[in-house]
């Protein structure tokens, strides 16, 4: 009988070479993210594994499988089936069927995977438990943007496959290591398999070996800017608190501008690996757009971001370099970004000349600021301080450690009412809202809204604030003097003073007050 082929989650029918094959589908693929179209009878972009779950061949344990090669049909229905709901698709120019597999077929492939193992002594071998782990001091999220244009064309594509094959396994994937996934860049970017799909190395290597060669043009930008964007999503399996890489690899020039996917990438504090192979000769200089387009897209343009390999041939020598730049996470500088590394207090003025009402127009402001940042407890922070005559902490910045539970908290604030006196609000919040995390890795920021004059001097509190290492932004309402709203902000005062006639004027404020609290944030990094 035939040995059958071992495939992935998302190999497709059209990945497969002869008129009837039989495959070995992998256990537990998610379900929701299979492409499937028809009922049946499959169009062969369907994924294999996908269409035999549908057509309930085998389940999400996974098995053995025959597919036969079908010719194509004028259109494909949509059926939901086993927890897959498949797609409809009009023409396409082939189509394949799934039968079970027979066992003696599936026995030998899963005799030959597991040829690998170890014999059995008895004893079972100590390592094992750890190779699960994974490295554990290496913390890393990495895409792999492997090149997939013509630029660098079938050959030299699979000396790629083989060189990330060699620093995947040099890694240590594991589920307390290094995770992680490959986006091929071509005319367009397509996501290979995401982080969470494996833990495994062999389950990596199996899916890398798996990589068909698209062609195209060498569009890196795009690739960069879209793996960027969409392939780091907690549901995709990114892990919070673990650096996020992306190594491009890029056989001699891209096709497209790489600068705006570097700002994309870094302000999704994505940490961008350049790894340039053949780079441009001398004559061939004038075909390439921009000659610097690798300190364009690197994280930093310090020499650790960028990596070059002369050819694809002897590349072994360049495994392990890289991984030790990879593994390093204290050298991650685009890890931490404004969204991710700040506290931010509000100060928020309960006099009685707001009234209930535009009170809570300044908490739905509060809250729409608060949102643009990822709260966590190794995320950013955001407490809250409402005063009028006395002062009141609402709550700190470590009582709530999740955007849904500050937001709930903002909410249920209870309007005080009663006097101004902003100058002593300031020294209160410094002291016992930042005092407690002064010496922490975030940088501090209060915001303060008042609609009138403060009973006291702003002055002294403010300069003591900025004196402590917060930066200060003032928003004013309605009666607030200029005055006093700009000796309480921080230098530049223009950029960190906003005032608005009415209450309903504060929602325009508040992207400028996010873009302002980002810009200082990028500043103070320089």
């Amino acid at each position: 009988s035939l040995a059958s082929t071992a495939i992935t989650c998302f190999t497709r029918g059209l990945d497969l070479r002869k008129g009837t094959e039989d495959v070995l589908c992998p256990a537990n693929c998610p379900l929701w993210q299979f492409y499937v179209f028809g009922d049946g009878v499959y169009a062969s972009l369907s994924s294999v594994c996908g269409a035999a779950i549908h057509s309930g061949v085998i389940t999400n344990t996974g098995g053995a499988v025959r597919v036969q090669t079908l010719p194509g049909q004028e259109s494909y229905p949509a059926v939901n089936a086993n927890g897959i709901q498949s797609q409809v698709l009009s023409r396409w120019a082939s189509s394949f069927s799934v039968t079970a597999g027979t066992k003696s077929t599936a026995l030998e492939a899963v005799g030959r995977s597991v040829s690998t193992a170890r014999p059995s002594t008895g004893k079972r071998p100590k390592k094992t438990l750890d190779k699960k782990a994974g490295n554990k001091d290496c913390k890393a999220d990495i895409a792999f943007l492997i090149d997939g244009s013509y630029n660098i064309g079938q050959r030299r594509f699979n000396l790629q496959k083989n060189f990330v094959g060699k620093v995947a396994v040099m890694l240590g994937i594991g589920t307390e290591g290094p995770h992680v996934g490959v986006v091929q860049a071509s005319e367009h970017p397509k996501i290979e398999f995401y982080l969470k799909n494996f833990t495994a190395t062999k389950e990596v290597l199996f899916a890398i070996k798996e990589l068909g060669f698209r062609g195209g043009n060498s569009n890196t930008g795009k690739a960069l800017k879209y793996t960027a964007q969409k392939f780091f999503s907690l549901e995709n399996g990114a892990r919070k608190g673990i650096p996020k890489i992306i190594v491009v690899f890029l056989d001699g020039w891209p096709s497209d501008d790489l600068e705006e996917a570097g700002i994309v990438a870094r302000e999704f504090g994505v940490n961008v690996f350049i790894v340039s192979v053949a780079k441009p000769t001398t004559e061939e200089l004038g075909m390439v757009q921009d000659i610097g387009f690798v300190d364009k897209a690197v994280c930093r343009s310090n020499g650790f971001f960028s990596y070059q390999m002369p050819t694809w041939f002897g590349t072994t020598k360049y495994v392990k370099p890289l991984v030790q730049k990879l593994c390093s996470h204290e050298q991650m500088l685009c890890s931490k970004t404004c969204y991710n590394s700040v506290n931010i207090g509000f100060l928020i003025d309960g006099s009685s000349s707001i009234g209930e009402s535009n009170f809570r127009l300044v908490l739905e402001f509060v809250s729409n600021v608060a949102k643009a940042f990822e709260v966590s407890d190794i995320g950013s922070k955001v407490a809250a301080v409402q005063f009028t005559y006395d002062q009141r902490t609402e709550f700190g910045f470590t009582d709530h450690v999740s955007k849904e539970k500050v937001l709930s908290a903002i909410r249920s604030i209870r309007y005080m009412s009663g006097g101004t006196a902003t100058g002593d609000a300031i020294s209160f919040t410094t002291r016992n809202v930042f005092g407690p995390v002064k010496d922490g890795p975030n940088k501090n920021f209060l915001v303060v809204l008042t609609d009138g004059q403060s009973y006291d001097d702003v002055r002294g509190p403010a300069a003591a604030a900025q004196k402590a290492g917060i930066t200060v932004f003032s928003v004013g309402v309605a009666w607030a003097p200029l005055d006093d709203l700009k000796d309480m902000a921080s230098e530049p005062r223009e950029s960190h003073t906003f005032f608005t006639r009415e209450f309903t004027g504060l929602e325009q404020m508040v992207p400028d007050i996010i873009r302002g609290i980002c810009k200082d944030f990028l500043d103070s990094k320089q």
